[in-house]
């Protein structure tokens, strides 16, 4: 038997030796004089990001899943109760787009603004519990929370078609306060991941993924509407609902993936939130996030009534809301190739100085070429702003371990102004339809919270010049001769 003769040889590639910093390594093995060459891929370094591949790509298409679950789907409260409508004992609006399905034909024994607490209550959780969410994602529980948030949706829609006519409680349970829960549990974690693959790519990515949410708001509503005022009625109508958003958020639990490991140290949240509270920029942000949201609901709300209470008729009323939703959809599609150009904390100020411009210009509406421009002109700045609140949070955390806090603690704060500002644009807007009042007011806390972007992102360029100077400043003494 021929003898087995190995050796040691020095590794090469074709061009030449091969250095220990190159992807590729080789191992020879001489055996009865043939050589053999085996290959291999080490596994990549962490710092280094794909910037796509198929686990990139379809950990993308999941997060825009469930935006298109999440937060579209919540868009469609109007269908039930009629956000952007207003009930009162003058005027009662029965429009194409039935508004008052729960004052009408459910909740006929509770007032318009008890069922109104529903949809607050839906809305803020989404963003509230994002402090526990944010703070688990960052330990390492991702996939129990997209699973368990994913369940608990569809779990709230399917019981939410149980409810009885005049059971407030199980209403307010089912589609307030477990539903708000599920979102808030799938909502950060889905846009977070997106940076275990992307870091050159990143804010285009996340645009992308945020793009789900505005094609919800055009697509539920309008199934909804359909559904629950055809032949299948409410019960059937919510199942076939709960059907398909059970169906999309399966497929984005299985195509969403993990990249990075968690930090084998946990983080310390009482350490990061100390961190959140020195660092300048991020407190202009959180602050003109919540003055922001006062405001920017607003048109959300109300342009619809709006629209009817100056005589343009009912059904181009309802369209009002479709052309605002398109030029929304438009608009985070196309945000991730501006801010490219512009960078992301001079986009947002763009976005919300003009959303302000827009409110303030609502006084004016009259007419129907005013409410297609100020439609458009809306549902695209608003749709910039909203496609921007993720990579801004990125773009102020140093350390990517304490992203999923920094968002939970950005979010919840930010919709606290959401919570409250409708109520008081209402309040503003009394039974007798003073719209110049709400518009007002919406407009200027609205450009106070575009004021605080400004602050920031100077704050925000003058820390990236101290670092800067620091490191070179370390470098300096590094290189220093020891004596």
């Amino acid at each position: 038997m021929a003898s087995v003769k190995s050796e040691s040889r020095t590794l090469h590639t074709a061009g030449g030796a091969l250095r220990p910093q190159e992807h590729k390594e080789r191992s020879e093995i001489l055996l009865e004089g043939f050589q053999i060459a085996i290959s291999c891929d080490p596994p990549p370094h962490p710092d280094e990001f794909p910037e796509g591949g198929l686990v990139a790509w379809t950990t993308a298409l999941g997060s825009f899943l469930v935006q298109f679950c999440g937060f579209g789907y919540v868009t469609s409260f109007g269908v039930y109760q009629g956000i952007a409508t207003h009930k009162s004992e003058h005027l009662t609006l029965n429009i194409y787009f039935p508004p008052d399905f729960y004052s009408q034909h459910y909740l006929t024994n509770e007032t318009t603004s008890a069922i109104s607490w529903i949809g607050s209550l839906n809305v803020f959780l989404m963003t509230a519990v994002g402090l526990v969410s944010g703070s688990l994602y960052d330990r390492g529980y991702f996939y129990h929370l997209v699973i368990a948030g994913s369940l608990l949706q569809s779990f709230s829609l399917f019981m939410l078609s149980l409810s009885k006519p005049d059971q407030y409680y199980q209403i307010f349970l089912s589609q307030g306060l477990s539903l708000g829960i599920a979102l808030g549990l799938i909502y950060i974690p889905s846009i977070a991941v997106i940076s275990h693959h992307f870091r050159r790519r990143r804010t285009l990515v996340m645009t992308f993924s945020a793009s789900g949410s505005s094609l919800g708001a055009i697509i539920h509503p309008i199934m909804l509407n359909n559904l629950l005022n055809g032949p299948v009625g409410f019960a059937n109508g919510v199942r076939i609902s709960a059907g398909l958003v059970s169906a999309l958020l399966l497929i984005a639990c299985l195509c969403m993936r993990t990249r990075l490991d968690p930090p084998t140290i946990p983080v310390n949240y009482i350490a990061a939130t100390r961190k959140c509270v020195r660092d300048v920029p991020f407190i202009f942000m959180t602050v003109g996030s919540f003055l922001f949201q006062i405001g920017f609901f607003y048109p959300i709300f109300f342009f619809q009534l709006d629209s009817i209470k100056h005589g343009l008729g009912t059904t181009f009323s309802f369209y009002s809301l479709v052309i605002l939703n398109a030029s929304n959809f438009v608009a985070r599609i196309t945000s991730g190739f501006i801010a490219a150009f512009t960078g992301v904390p001079n986009l947002t100020i763009v976005a919300t100085i003009s959303c302000g411009v827009v409110i303030l210009g609502l006084t004016g509406l009259s007419s129907l070429a005013s409410v297609i421009v100020l439609g458009v002109l809306y549902g695209y700045f608003f749709g910039l702003y909203i496609a921007m609140v993720a990579p801004l949070t990125t773009t102020l955390t140093p350390d990517l371990s304490e992203l999923g806090a920094r968002m939970g603690i950005a979010l919840s704060i930010g919709g606290i102004g959401s919570l409250i500002g409708t109520p008081i644009s209402g309040a503003l807007l009394t039974s007798n339809y003073t719209w110049w009042r709400p518009s007002l007011f919406s407009g200027i806390v609205s450009l106070a919270g575009g004021m605080m972007y400004i602050i920031m992102r100077f704050a925000f360029v003058r820390k990236q010049i101290q670092d800067k100077h620091i490191t070179q400043l370390d470098i300096r003494v590094d290189n220093q001769p020891v004596d």
